[in-house]
């Protein structure tokens, strides 16, 4: 969906856009062959878009200046099997695609630096990522945004701002990578551990009755706590933190991360609303499983403290051990002296 998105500030600036989609994505790239129609974005993309499934890959690559890479989280091994090694030398690849993969020793990389472990010639390539509050749905509406592009090489990424920034699309640019994408990857659980407010409350108060705001703004908060204590793991930049705060703020107010962390608050167990939530891509359990992991290692080898993740380690007993929802509240609490 986001990289279908990504068409429309690329044709309000006149380029020529080939959108392939994957063995996945069939019918999607047949109804918009159709009738112009995104049938999951649910936005008739702009004129001028021309549609190929997977076997004419090479095709629409051919000639091309840039490639957008717009796969979820579960597709990142396929895209870097399939599609990396057909990209020609000295295309820049931009990859819409958020999260992070875990290490058996606890460290958590970026996926442009998974990309460069899977396929070795993928660390001669020129890769770059997008970070930062934007949801395709209102990208496609050209709502105003703000968000990142990082990269390794600063004039290859103010090439790419040239190509991609409109009115309504503002890019800023990072050469720190795994710091802007430490940030924004992990927005989606804790986006989670918040919406578990909203469950709560209407566990309370019945659903469509009165939303509880002090405890999600309480949670929102320890969620921003929780990311710069990841930013510093990962060796990642602290002012990254303010892509994160607001995908963050993005994603606990719409999207499908707020409905599983709302069925969980209301006292669904989480496979029960799995089952609810059936057919639909939930990137933010992955994300969360994942960096528990991370961060359990972490502190076994005594290179992270438990008392810096009360709310992450809770989301991961509550997906993974069926805990019931008790959020820590006293584990938040700090006390500075001066």
């Amino acid at each position: 969906m986001m990289g279908s998105a990504m068409s429309f500030p690329l044709r309000d600036n006149g380029h020529e856009v080939r959108l392939v989609g994957t063995h996945l994505d069939r019918e999607i790239i047949q109804s918009i062959k159709a009738e112009g129609l995104h049938p999951t974005l649910k936005r008739k993309l702009p004129e001028g878009i021309d549609c190929f499934q997977i076997e004419h890959l090479e095709q629409a690559i051919s000639g091309a200046d840039t490639v957008v890479g717009g796969v979820s989280s579960f597709g990142v091994e396929w895209f870097a099997a399939n599609v990396l090694p057909v990209i020609p030398e000295g295309i820049p690849l931009l990859s819409v695609t958020k999260g992070m993969q875990n290490e058996s020793d606890g460290s958590l990389i970026s996926y442009p630096r998974l990309y460069c472990q899977l396929l070795p010639r993928a660390s001669e390539m020129c890769l770059n990522a997008v970070g930062g509050p934007c949801t395709s749905y209102e990208l496609a509406d050209r709502d105003q945004t703000e968000i990142c592009f990082c990269g390794k090489d600063i004039r290859k990424l103010r090439q790419l701002k040239n190509i991609f920034e409109t009115t309504y699309y503002h890019i800023s640019l990072s050469e720190d990578v795994e710091g802007v994408e430490c940030a924004v990857a992990m927005k989606n659980a804790y986006a989670l551990g918040v919406t578990l407010a909203v469950g709560l409350s209407e566990r309370r108060n019945g659903i469509g009755g009165r939303l509880n705001y002090n405890s999600q703004a309480a949670l929102f908060a320890q969620g921003l706590k929780e990311m710069r204590n990841l930013l510093k793991l990962v060796g990642g930049r602290d002012e990254n933190i303010l892509w994160g705060a607001g995908d963050l703020y993005v994603t606990v107010f719409g999207g499908r991360t707020r409905l599983i962390g709302t069925l969980l608050g209301r006292g669904m167990s989480f496979k029960d609303a799995m089952s609810e939530l059936s057919g639909i891509t939930l990137e933010s359990v992955v994300i969360a499983g994942r960096t528990a992991d991370a961060v359990r290692t972490l502190i076994k080898r005594g290179r992270a403290s438990e008392a810096d993740y009360p709310l992450l380690l809770h989301i991961d007993d509550i997906i993974r051990h069926d805990a019931e929802v008790d959020i820590p509240w006293s584990k938040f609490e700090t006390e500075i002296v001066l």
